[in-house]
């Protein structure tokens, strides 16, 4: 590509920008679609459930031991510990995604809400007033959907991970938008952003290196220190995004970054998750259920598990996973775990468990086709086909367009959403998270009432004296 188109691109990127911030920056609560405003409270519930959630591993009451603390008075949600806004947003975005149960979007492939929700947490912490809940919540929802289209619009290198690039656009707009900037300064935020990412291998995901939890943190980050920036007056937009997201990380498209703004919202299409696994092994993961439930057999009575599915799984055709990370991204062994278990859930996937044991010593009999004639759907159908031969001779088997979850497909209502944190949390826990958030839209100040995450401190009070 010559200089000029070079130019050019660079040229179209630093206009896409200022359109999103200007529509951004003009938007109020009320003029949210009702897709939207609908789907904001379930997706916080959730994601902030699955925060709570994630702090109870071991993984993070260690990582929480370790690290340093500031003093400030911003809380840790599902822990007794204040700290510094940006050292809580943080952890807790490291929590949001250890456990592979947060929000996702099949068309940013990706996951939004973990990349933005955190970031505005921290602004409005900083902000220095009340923050309404309203407003609050409108810049969630409009940085998800700036993080969504960036997402929508970068196709990835090989070898690139989705997590800890992108999705900093959409944390940078959101808490750009709590500090009271301009328009300029949030175009000037954003842009800035994509030069404070992460490098996301594939590679460290499938060995299973924690370091890949610390991504979204990283692009949580990136996204506050760029809105930092911009106040400063020390960034603008000359559309350098197509050089980091448009030229190191893949190619960006910077058309599908406003193209149909305001008329559709990738907010209000993504998917819920049930199982502790990356999304692209859930269609096999809900298959198995159904077939487990529509039969008489178990998985003694197995001989081969045969899953068909798309391309974007290839990376997760591994076996014999060495800890939780690495048994989340193998299709083989999350598909023997579903037999195994019946469910893929954080107790299920526990490494060192019995039924850890039991999926790995079943997982040879999983074999998983990649058929690339499936892509043909993508994005918008993830297609998977699963069959279960039997001892007897037998064969059942079944498809699924999509994983149950998703907007299109089965979504999870309130009710559905409150089992899953029942699950998870114990069922006053769950409810102590799905009444703060209940109690956001209207609130004069958000502030407080994002406090009240700080809750189920059993897992990490070994801290609480730091």
């Amino acid at each position: 590509m010559g200089d000029g188109s070079v130019f050019r691109r660079q040229e179209q990127t630093a206009a896409a920008i200022s359109r999103l911030s200007a529509f951004a920056v003009g938007l109020e609560h009320a003029a949210l679609p009702a897709a939207v405003s609908d789907r904001l409270p379930l997706l916080v519930s959730d994601l902030a459930g699955v925060t709570v959630a994630g702090m109870r591993t071991p993984e993070l009451a260690a990582l929480v031991e370790a690290w340093p603390l500031p003093a400030g008075a911003a809380p840790l949600p599902g822990t007794d510990v204040v700290t510094s806004p940006e050292t809580s947003a943080r952890l807790a975005a490291v929590a949001a995604c250890s456990l592979e149960l947060d929000e996702g979007n099949k068309y940013a492939a990706g996951h939004p809400a973990a990349h933005v929700f955190f970031a505005a947490v921290a602004a409005a912490q900083e902000a220095g007033r009340p923050v309404s809940g309203d407003r609050f919540l409108t810049a969630v929802a409009v940085g998800y959907e700036v993080a969504a289209r960036f997402g929508r619009a970068t196709t990835s290198g090989e070898g690139w991970h989705p997590h800890g690039h992108w999705g900093a656009t959409g944390a940078a707009c959101a808490a750009a938008l709590l500090l009271d900037a301009t328009p300029e300064q949030v175009a000037a935020a954003i842009d800035a952003s994509t030069g404070l990412v992460h490098v996301t291998p594939w590679g460290t995901v499938l060995d299973g290196d924690f370091t890949r939890n610390l991504w979204i943190a990283g692009a949580n980050i990136a996204g506050l220190h760029a809105a930092r920036l911009a106040l400063a007056g020390l960034v603008d937009n000359p559309g350098t995004t197509a050089h980091s997201l448009g030229g190191l990380v893949g190619q960006l498209d910077p058309e599908s970054l406003v193209g149909d703004l305001g008329e559709r919202w990738l907010a209000a299409e993504g998917y819920l998750k049930q199982h502790a696994a990356c999304s692209y092994t859930h269609p096999a993961i809900d298959l198995v259920q159904a077939l487990l439930a529509g039969g008489a057999w178990r998985a003694d009575d197995v001989v081969a598990v045969r899953v068909r599915t798309h391309s974007l799984a290839r990376p997760l055709l591994g076996r014999h996973p060495r800890n939780r990370l690495a048994a989340m991204f193998s299709l083989p062994f999350v598909v023997a775990t579903a037999v195994v278990s019946g469910t893929v859930d954080p107790s299920t996937m526990e490494p060192g468990s019995a039924a850890f044991a039991r999926a790995e010593a079943f997982s040879d009999r999983v074999e998983v086709v990649v058929d690339e004639a499936l892509d043909a759907h993508l994005p918008h159908l993830r297609c998977t086909e699963v069959r279960v031969e039997l001892a007897d001779g037998s064969v059942v088997g079944l498809g699924a367009p999509n994983p149950l979850g998703d907007a299109h497909y089965f979504p999870l209502g309130p009710d559905e959403v409150r089992a899953k944190l029942e699950r998870l949390l114990g069922v006053a826990d769950a409810g102590a998270v799905l009444d703060a958030v209940a109690a956001l839209p209207g609130a004069p100040d958000a502030r407080p009432v994002l406090a009240r995450l700080a809750l189920a401190r059993r897992a990490t009070s070994q801290v609480s004296d730091r």
